[in-house]
């Protein structure tokens, strides 16, 4: 198992396993990849660069849900 690092997401401080793609990191938090937008160090990270973006210890990500309705 990969050692973990701490990062921070929604301003709560989570340990996560090192070595993961921000793609990877929603699987690991349970969102969905579909629904969802981030803001990765004050930043908005375009769905794009997801998977080439690896999560690096300290990262701040704010990750906001997007709900449908009419």
């Amino acid at each position: 198992m990969n050692p973990g690092i701490q990062i921070v997401v929604n301003g709560e401080t989570r340990d996560v396993p090192e070595g993961l793609g921000v793609f990877a990191l929603l699987s690991h938090l349970g969102l969905p990849a579909d629904r969802v937008a981030i803001e990765r160090n004050l930043e908005i990270l375009p769905r794009s660069q997801w998977t080439a973006t690896t999560v690096r210890p300290g990262d701040r990500y704010e990750i906001v849900h997007l709900v449908g309705g009419g």
